[in-house]
């Protein structure tokens, strides 16, 4: 515990100290950070190398992996990061009453920001960008799969934010593969860390949900959910459904559970299955379905439509209608994203105002359920919290308000 509340010390002194840090400082930082990234891409490459060798959850190594495609678009990413405007300060509301008080309304940074996170090294440089950005701090707490790679992109940003002659435990990365760190972190550590971002599987929402008394902005699991309906494009369908669970089954933005409404199985049900077979995925279904393909499939179990495979599996079920494939997922949903396919414009309604997806489409790929794509730069995670906020939480995400208040010597009645 005192290596954990050293760190928490030392995060807490260079918020302080950030404060005073200008603006186009840490627009210079994070430009020097994308080109320290560039010098050492090579050196990137070899410590992730170690990570993917020593890996043993093997469905996971397409997180791990970091070619110069992945690290080319980490720079992409910090260099939209660095484009924005700061969101400190900023005047997000003002009004004046009728007793001559004025109110504005001023975004403020959160504080110490503290972040769980496995197998994808990218995010130890997303969240240490983003943070440093919205005027605030990180301790990072990677993977140990991923310790050699999450090390050095740490380091880097470390280095150069001592060139720039600002404190470097603005981030601190916790090397060390201790498990009771985690729960120290969620547990012990609130009056350091002002916010706990988690993202991983089961057992992490697990250690959450039972050890956190510190505010969560939760991304949890990501069991994303497709509905076809019967008015649906069946070229469009495909093409979508295909994207959404098979261009990277391993992100949180996959689909994990295809619906299919039962006046839709022969017409769409049956081409859409084939599909993804044909694509390698492996697809369960219900009976309904698997008659269809005379038994032949792989029949879905209650699991299923609870889990978040990561993989190149499916789950696919019949439902009666649209409203049938809403309760299905208000009852097995992650609140992260679902998608409707339809061309009836009052079933979408339907769908989209019924589900509690903090990310909810119409005719669109789960997979772009990303901070990039949405115009952020990156993401620190996606929220699937009730309360705000939720989605892909950026930079005006990562910021607080509060309220200053003045006028000439106004007393109340």
């Amino acid at each position: 515990m005192k290596y954990l509340k050293n760190i928490g010390k030392n995060a807490k002194r260079a918020f302080e100290d950030l404060k005073t840090v200008k603006h186009d400082k840490i627009k210079k930082v994070l430009d020097n950070y994308n080109k320290a990234l560039l010098k050492n891409k090579d050196k990137i490459i070899r410590e992730n190398v170690k990570d993917i060798k020593s890996a043993k959850r093997k469905n996971l190594i397409d997180r791990l992996i970091l070619n110069e495609k992945r690290i080319e678009g980490i720079r992409y990413s910090i260099n939209e990061i660095a484009k924005f405007k700061n969101p400190v300060g900023r005047v997000l509301d003002q009004w004046s009453r009728p007793n001559k008080l004025r109110i504005k309304k001023i975004s403020t940074p959160i504080g110490v920001i503290g972040v769980i996170y496995e197998s994808r090294p990218n995010v130890t440089a997303d969240v240490s960008s983003l943070c440093l950005k919205s005027g605030n701090c990180s301790i990072l707490k990677g993977g140990s799969e991923a310790i050699n790679s999450n090390k050095l992109l740490a380091n880097l940003f470390r280095d150069v934010l001592h060139k720039n002659g600002i404190n470097k435990n603005c981030v601190q990365f916790i090397d060390r593969k201790d498990r009771k760190i985690v729960d120290n972190l969620l547990s012990k550590m609130s009056g350091y860390i002002d916010v706990i971002v988690p993202r991983g599987g089961k057992g992490l929402v697990a250690k959450v949900q039972k050890f956190s008394n510190v505010h969560v902005i939760g991304h949890l699991e990501g069991l994303c959910h497709i509905y076809v309906d019967k008015s649906a494009n069946l070229k469009m369908a495909k093409k979508i459904i295909l994207n959404a669970k098979m261009r990277r089954t391993s992100i949180c933005g996959a689909v994990e559970t295809l619906l299919i409404e039962e006046l839709a199985l022969k017409s769409h049900g049956v081409e859409i299955i084939n599909a993804l077979k044909k694509s390698g995925c492996e697809v369960r279904v219900d009976n309904k379905i698997n008659k269809l393909f005379k038994n032949k499939l792989k029949i879905a179990k209650e699991k299923d439509w609870r889990t978040e495979y990561l993989d190149a599996i499916i789950s696919v079920k019949t439902v009666k209608n649209v409203q049938e494939g809403v309760k299905h997922i208000l009852k097995y949903g992650t609140m992260h994203t679902d998608s409707i396919i339809t061309n009836n414009s009052n079933k979408a309604k339907i769908f989209l105002e019924g589900v509690n997806s903090s990310i909810a489409m119409h005719n669109v790929s789960t997979q772009f359920a990303d901070g990039g794509e949405f115009g952020f730069g990156g993401e620190i995670g996606i929220s699937t919290n009730k309360l705000p906020p939720r989605g892909p939480v950026g930079i005006n995400q990562l910021t607080s308000y509060k309220y200053l208040v003045s006028g000439k010597g106004i007393i109340r009645p």
